[in-house]
C-alpha cells in the first residue's frame, strides 16, 4: 500500500474498519467517542504507513490493532476515566475456575465485558485480548502490578456472576 494511494487506502479502510471498531468497542463504550478514537487511529495508520515494518502474514493486522488500542487508551487517560480504578459492587462468591461459556453467545459475553467499569475493562482487556502481563498493563496504565491483577481477578469475578445468571435466567425458560 503506497502512502498516497487514496484507492489502497480505502481498501484497507474497507476491510480494516469492522474489526477495529470491535477492538475500540472493547475499551471505549460511547458511540461518538469510538469514532473519534477510529477517526484518530486511521489518520496515524496512513501518516506513518512509511514506518510500518513487514515482519509477514498478519503484521499489519497487529500493527494497526495496536494502533487503535493505544489511542483508545489515550483517550480514556484523556478523559480521566483510567484514574478511578475503585469499584464498589459486592462481587460474588463464585469458584476460582472460569465458568463454562461454551453456550452462551459471543454477543452476550461481549455485552457484559463492555459493561465493565472503565478500569476492570481496561484491563481485562489488554490481558486476555492484547495479552499483556501484569508488568505491562501496569507501565501501560500508569499503576501498580499488584493493581492490575486485582482489576483483572475483580473483572473476571464480575463477568462470572454475569455468565452464572444468563446461564441460570436461560435454564429457567426451558
Amino acid at each position: 500500500m503506497q502512502e498516497h494511494d487514496p484507492r489502497a487506502m480505502r481498501q484497507y479502510y474497507d476491510l480494516m474498519v469492522g474489526y477495529l471498531t470491535a477492538v475500540c468497542a472493547r475499551y471505549i463504550t460511547q458511540e461518538e467517542q469510538q469514532k473519534d478514537v477510529l477517526q484518530e487511529s486511521f489518520i496515524k495508520i496512513f501518516g506513518a504507513i512509511d514506518q510500518f515494518d513487514y515482519r509477514g502474514d498478519g503484521s499489519l493486522h497487529a500493527w494497526s490493532r495496536r494502533v487503535v488500542v493505544n489511542e483508545a487508551l489515550s483517550a480514556l487517560r484523556q478523559d480521566k476515566q483510567l484514574t478511578a480504578f475503585s469499584y464498589t459492587e459486592q462481587l460474588p462468591d463464585v469458584p476460582e475456575e472460569d465458568p463454562d461459556s461454551d453456550d452462551v453467545p459471543a454477543e452476550v459475553i461481549q455485552h457484559f465485558i463492555r459493561e465493565l467499569p472503565e478500569g476492570y475493562r481496561t484491563v481485562f482487556n489488554l490481558y486476555v485480548f492484547e495479552d499483556h502481563s501484569h508488568q505491562e498493563i501496569a507501565e501501560m496504565l500508569h499503576i501498580k502490578e499488584s493493581s492490575s491483577a486485582s482489576q483483572l481477578s475483580r473483572a473476571k469475578s464480575i463477568l462470572a456472576k454475569k455468565i452464572n445468571e444468563y446461564k441460570a435466567h436461560n435454564n429457567d425458560k426451558q
